[in-house]
């Protein structure tokens, strides 16, 4: 066997063609495209292929014999900007960028410590988060998708879904004006509002490198950085069993101390959020909601619940 030899996929990753064809073509080409890349970029696969929901981490070493990892990314709207995020940054606050092909969502990225934000209390998790946005958010490249856009068109959506949706019309309703307010203050064009935010930063997405944490898989948009904290809340779900209310006001009060931030503009922008991932299970149902299966309607709740128990 060639030392250049990249490894086959794992199951779980020739899994996301089941998502449909566009991910069925992504999953073809992967193995391809791995070793184009390989023999490229000099590199030397030393490990089995890591992946994440949407993209893959081959481990590799560099023509010098440094330790890096090789990730590929799905191309979709999220992934589209990350090469431009991480060389942005710099290495300041977030894993090292050596080498892109965005055409190709390619990226030859520092190796870093398997130590995420996980094993840590979730509380000073949120902490280390958002001092992390101090160093994250500056002002963001001309060339990213605007917040403003990416939310605007939601509102009327939010507004159509049917009377019979799991969702309390208040909550539809409400979470249409914030988009409608925030987006109308994201135009006006204050500073404040446009820097470059992660956009996904959630505790298996900060990682440990000789002593410091540091951001990884940046959704990267240009925007106001009040959009950040709905993630820290909505993961780790299992462990605000019981007082849910009090576990998410905790988490969300530390983010907000440690960054600085507005805590009702944060809260705006987390109920957005919340109500956008139910809208999306709603959508992606065959039939809407009268095909929604268990697993998606438990969701849809507990986006419901986040967004009424993140409100004072």
């Amino acid at each position: 066997m060639s030392p250049r030899t990249v490894p086959a996929l794992p199951a779980p990753v020739l899994a996301f063609a089941e998502r449909g064809p566009a991910w069925s073509a992504f999953v073809d080409a992967l193995p391809g495209r791995l070793r184009d890349l390989v023999a490229e970029w000099s590199l030397m696969p030393t490990g089995e292929v890591w992946w994440g929901y949407a993209s893959v981490v081959l481990p590799v070493h560099d023509a010098d014999g440094a330790p890096r990892v090789l990730k590929v990314a799905f191309p979709d709207i999220e992934t589209e900007h990350e090469a431009l995020a991480l060389q942005r940054w710099g290495g300041r606050g977030a894993v090292r960028l050596l080498r892109a092909d965005p055409h190709r969502r390619a990226l030859l990225l520092e190796r870093l410590e398997r130590r995420d934000l996980t094993q840590e209390w979730d509380v000073a998790a949120c902490q280390v988060v958002g001092e992390l946005y101090g160093r994250l958010h500056v002002p963001a490249p001309p060339q990213l998708m605007l917040l403003a856009d990416y939310v605007a068109g939601y509102r009327a959506r939010l507004l159509a879904l049917p009377r019979d949706a799991p969702l309390p019309r208040r909550l539809v309703e409400q979470a249409a004006a914030h988009i409608r307010d925030l987006a109308r203050d994201l135009r006006r064009g204050d500073p404040s509002t446009a820097v470059l935010v992660h956009g996904d930063l959630h505790y298996e997405n900060v990682l440990a490198r000789q002593g410091e944490w540091v951001a990884i898989d940046p959704h990267a948009m240009s925007g106001d950085p009040h959009f950040e904290p709905a993630p820290l809340l909505w993961n780790r779900w299992e462990e605000m069993a019981g007082d849910v209310r009090r576990a998410v006001r905790a988490r969300l009060e530390a983010v907000v101390d440690a960054a600085g931030l507005d805590e009702r503009r944060a809260v705006a922008w987390c109920v957005v959020r919340f109500v956008l991932g139910a809208l999306w299970l709603v959508e992606e149902a065959p039939a809407g909601v009268r095909s929604l299966d268990p697993a998606q309607r438990e969701q849809v709740t507990r986006m419901v619940t986040l967004a009424k128990a993140v409100q004072p």
